[in-house]
C-alpha cells in the first residue's frame, strides 16, 4: 500500500469513528447548536490554539536542526540505562511488561493493538476537540489545548536532552518489532512524523492519558466518554509496548507527563503564563541594570 492509500484509509476510518462518536456521545442537537457560536468559541480559544500551533510548527519544521542539536550538543544516550532498569540484574520488576505482553502474541491480539495504535490513537486525540467545542463553556477546550501544548513542549525538551532507542532496536532476540513485522506499511507514515530516538517519554501514552484525565474531569458532561477514553488510552499505552516501540519506563514517564500537562492546562492560562514570564524577565532585567549601575 502506498503512502497516499494508507493516509486515505486512515482518514476514512477515523472520520467514520468521529461521526459515530459525535452522534452518540455529543448528540446531533448539541453539535448543530454549537456551530451557531463557532466564531465566539474560536475567539475565546485563540491564544491556546496559537500556542499549540507554535509548538507543533516547531516540532515539524525543525526536524533536521533539532536532530543535530539532540545528537551533537545536548543529548545523552539513556538507552543502556533503560535496558538495565528493565532487563538488568537489578530490574525494577520481576517480569518485564513488554515480555509479558508479547507472550500473549496472536494474529488477533496483534491486529487489535495495531488498530488501536494507528487508528484508535488518531480518533482519541481528535474527538475531544469536537466534544469540548460543542459545550457552551469553552473552559474544557482551553484546558485540552493547553495540556496538549504542554505535552508537546515538555516532550520536545526531553527528546533534546535524552537520546533513547526503542526496545525493538536494542535486542530483537528479546523484544520483537511486532508493528513493522505485521504491518510494514505503517513505516511509510510513522517515519515521516517521528524519529526512532523520540522514545522517552512516550507521547502516544502521554497524549492518550491526557485525554483520559480530562475526560475524568468532565465526566459529568460526557459520562459515556469516560469509559471509552479510558479503554482506548490504556490500550494505546499497552500497544506501544506490545508492538515493541516503547519501554515500560517510557509509558510510566508518559503517564506522569500527562498528569503534569493536565494540571498545567487546568490551573493556568496562556495569557497568564505570558504575563508571568514577562514579569519575571522584567525583574531580571531591572536587577541586572541595577547591578551594572553599581
Amino acid at each position: 500500500m502506498s503512502l497516499v492509500g494508507l493516509v486515505l484509509e486512515l482518514v476514512i476510518v477515523v472520520v467514520t469513528m468521529l461521526v459515530t462518536a459525535t452522534l452518540v456521545i455529543v448528540g446531533p442537537r448539541r453539535f448543530m447548536a454549537s456551530l451557531s457560536g463557532f466564531r465566539r468559541r474560536i475567539e475565546v480559544c485563540t491564544l491556546p490554539l496559537a500556542a499549540l500551533a507554535v509548538v507543533l510548527a516547531l516540532r515539524w519544521s525543525t526536524v533536521d536542526p533539532f536532530m543535530r542539536l539532540e545528537r551533537r550538543v545536548l543529548g545523552t544516550n539513556i538507552t543502556p540505562l533503560l535496558f538495565e532498569l528493565e532487563f538488568g540484574e537489578q530490574a525494577l520488576l520481576p517480569v518485564n511488561p513488554i515480555v509479558l505482553l508479547q507472550s500473549i502474541q496472536s494474529p488477533e491480539v496483534t491486529s487489535f493493538f495495531i488498530f488501536v495504535y494507528v487508528y484508535g490513537y488518531a480518533f482519541l486525540l481528535l474527538f475531544p476537540f469536537i466534544a469540548y467545542f460543542a459545550l457552551e463553556d469553552s473552559e474544557d477546550l482551553r484546558t485540552l489545548l493547553l495540556a496538549f501544548t504542554a505535552n508537546y513542549g515538555i516532550g520536545l525538551i526531553c527528546y533534546a536532552l535524552f537520546i533513547a532507542y526503542g526496545p525493538r532496536n536494542v535486542d530483537p532476540t528479546i523484544i520483537e518489532g511486532v508493528l513493522y513485522d505485521a504491518f510494514p506499511q505503517s513505516g511509510l507514515l510513522t517515519h515521516r512524523v517521528n524519529q526512532n530516538t523520540n522514545v522517552f517519554p512516550s507521547l502516544h501514552t502521554s497524549l492518550s492519558m491526557t485525554v483520559f484525565f480530562v475526560a475524568w474531569l468532565t465526566r459529568a458532561k460526557y459520562p459515556l466518554w469516560l469509559p471509552i477514553s479510558g479503554v482506548l488510552a490504556i490500550s494505546v499505552a499497552l500497544s506501544t509496548m506490545y508492538l515493541g516501540i516503547h519501554w515500560f519506563s517510557d509509558v510510566v514517564a508518559g503517564t506522569i507527563l500527562a498528569a503534569v500537562s493536565v494540571y498545567i492546562g487546568r490551573t493556568y492560562t496562556v495569557d497568564g503564563i505570558l504575563e508571568s514570564t514577562r514579569q519575571y524577565l522584567d525583574r531580571r532585567y531591572d536587577r541586572l541594570r541595577r547591578t551594572g549601575g553599581e
